[in-house]
C-alpha cells in the first residue's frame, strides 16, 4: 500500500477542495475511528490508530510533522488490518479526485466581443466588480477611448 500523501492530508485538513474536500476529510476521520479488525485470537494490533494524529492535524492543518505522523500511522495500520487497507485504498482513490485539477487552470473565452472585466485563473471566490460599463457610440457599439 502506498503511503497517503502528506500534501493531500495537509490540503484536506486545511479545507482544500470545498465540499468534496470536506467529505473526503470526513471519510478519512470515520475510517480512522473504526475499531481495529480483530483477527484470529482477538488480539488488538500494537500499532496506533492514527486518531490522535488526525485530531491534531485538524487543529493545526499546517503541521507537516502531524501530517507525516498520520500518514505513517495509516500505512502501519493498513499493514496489519486487511479490511482497513482495502478501505483506505478506496478512500485514497476518491480523495485523489479532490485534487484532480490541482495546479492547473483552463480558461476559455468565447461568444464574440467581451465588454467587461475578464479574470483568468483558478479558485476565485467572492469577487466583486464595481466598474461602469464601457462607453458606447450612438450605434450601441463600445468606443475605444484610447484613440
Amino acid at each position: 500500500m502506498d503511503p497517503v500523501s502528506v500534501g493531500l492530508l495537509v490540503a484536506l485538513a486545511g479545507g482544500a477542495g470545498g465540499e468534496a474536500g470536506r467529505q473526503a476529510w470526513a471519510g478519512l476521520s470515520a475510517l480512522v475511528r473504526r475499531p481495529f479488525r480483530r483477527e484470529g485470537g482477538g488480539q488488538t494490533p500494537t500499532v496506533i490508530s492514527g486518531e490522535a494524529e488526525l485530531v491534531h492535524l485538524a487543529a493545526d492543518p499546517s503541521d507537516q510533522g502531524r501530517a507525516q505522523a498520520l500518514s505513517t500511522a495509516l500505512t502501519a495500520r493498513a499493514a496489519v488490518d486487511e479490511e482497513f487497507s482495502t478501505l483506505l485504498a478506496a478512500w485514497q482513490e476518491q480523495a485523489k479526485l479532490v485534487r484532480a485539477g490541482d495546479g492547473t487552470a483552463t480558461n476559455t473565452i468565447s461568444g464574440g466581443t467581451q465588454n467587461g472585466p475578464i479574470v483568468q485563473g483558478r479558485d476565485f471566490s467572492n469577487l466583486t466588480f464595481n466598474t461602469p460599463p464601457p462607453p458606447t457610440s450612438s450605434s450601441g457599439t463600445p468606443t475605444d477611448s484610447t484613440r
